[in-house]
């Protein structure tokens, strides 16, 4: 590896807005964020599912003759 051409790593705390902190390096120093993995209702299971279950019908019903041609055609 070449010298002096890398930057310096630093040993950095990040900060969510919700209070968590995390430990690891970085090329930045200390910095802070708004959501972190503790937060974001994705990964707390409070995440809003939506209902698909009518697109997934509706996509069906759209395109059940192209279905009915692909089974004739291999049959």
């Amino acid at each position: 590896m070449k010298k002096e051409i890398h930057p310096e790593l630093y040993d950095i705390t990040i900060t969510c807005a919700c209070g968590a902190t995390f430990q690891t390096k970085s090329t930045r120093k200390d910095y802070s964020v708004d959501i972190c993995s503790r937060c974001h209702p994705f990964f707390t299971g409070k995440a809003k599912l939506m209902d698909t279950a009518g697109r997934i019908e509706k996509f069906t019903r759209k395109y059940k003759h192209l279905q009915k041609k692909e089974e004739q055609k291999k049959g």
